[in-house]
């Protein structure tokens, strides 16, 4: 599962908020590492659990974890506020972003499959130059989308030159197909009524959407779901599910609603980096010089285009 959208999607009134210190960059630190550490996961589960089948499981149980949390807190989900349209629609574009993901980490490495995944942030700061009025394109965040697409190319190189299979090279495609589609459920979010609700009921609506959906798509595909469970396996997909979902967004909530959000959105740039460093470490995947300079301006990319114009 991936983590929340990079952007803050509640536009409600906040509190004054504090200026960044020591536990909000631990925080954001620890999210960032448990969402490296989610691709890594995934593929683990892929061994035993079929890709969307597991999807659609996490989806759902993520959605009742979600809902227990709002409840306890006294966050409205149901609430009639006309977000329903564009909520259904931003699940929609969830559930294609891991019909992609899944298959994808299936076919490639899990350290490939993240700096591709993590395009994402450049889909959305170019959709957002024509879609929000107030969020153009700066030099700084042109600089950064250069970088980016540079890290692309190098990425790609090493695919087509080096460790390329036929196989791996659509894993490579799948999961920039992916960060695709997270892009665009961001602008969703972003360019709609979606903006002004809760970060939790905009991911609940994800979650119910995406869940029946991601059933449907494997009972279509003829996916076997569960193939074969051990401890790492199952420990993997609890993982994703309660780590990475529950856990690190709620912290990702309490973050946005606490410290400025630009602040804490120009830490993203972590999560591709200990990415790569677990599927090396715990994967023993390769890590040539291509993809670490792929790796590199990627990096640099999504910093500048989170960058705030005073970071302190």
């Amino acid at each position: 599962m991936q983590r929340p959208a990079i952007d803050d999607p509640g536009a409600t009134a906040r509190p004054v908020l504090r200026p960044m210190d020591l536990i909000a960059v631990t925080c954001l630190v620890a999210c960032c590492l448990s969402w490296g550490l989610n691709q890594v996961a995934m593929k683990v589960t892929n061994d035993g659990i079929t890709p969307l089948y597991q999807a659609s499981a996490r989806c759902t149980i993520a959605a009742g974890l979600i809902w227990l949390w709002c409840a306890c807190r006294g966050i409205p989900l149901f609430a009639r506020d006309g977000t329903l349209v564009p909520g259904i629609a931003s699940g929609l574009l969830f559930a294609v972003n891991f019909m992609f993901i899944g298959p994808g980490l299936s076919l490639t490495e899990a350290s490939r499959g993240v700096l591709f995944l993590y395009t994402a942030p450049f889909f959305v700061a170019i959709g957002a130059h024509f879609l929000l009025p107030g969020d153009r394109l700066s030099v700084l965040k042109i600089v950064g989308l250069l970088a980016a697409f540079a890290g692309l190319a190098v990425g790609l190189s090493d695919r087509l030159t080096v460790t390329g299979t036929a196989a791996s090279l659509r894993g490579d495609f799948y999961c920039l197909l992916a960060g695709l589609f997270w892009g665009l459920t961001t602008l969703v979010v972003r360019a709609t009524s979606l903006r002004g609700i809760s970060a939790e009921k905009n991911l609940f609506y994800e979650l119910v959407v995406a869940a029946p959906l991601l059933s449907i798509a494997a009972w279509v595909v003829g996916e076997q779901g569960i193939v074969s469970l051990s401890p790492l396996i199952v420990g993997s997909f609890l993982y994703t599910t309660i780590v990475v979902v529950f856990v690190s967004y709620a912290v990702w909530f309490w973050l946005l609603n606490t410290y400025p959000a630009s602040q804490v959105s120009v830490f993203s740039f972590l999560a591709p980096i200990f990415a790569v460093a677990a599927g090396h470490l715990l994967l023993d995947e390769p890590v040539t010089w291509r993809l670490a300079v792929a790796l590199i301006l990627v990096a640099l990319g999504i910093y500048l285009v989170n960058r705030p114009r005073t970071v302190l």
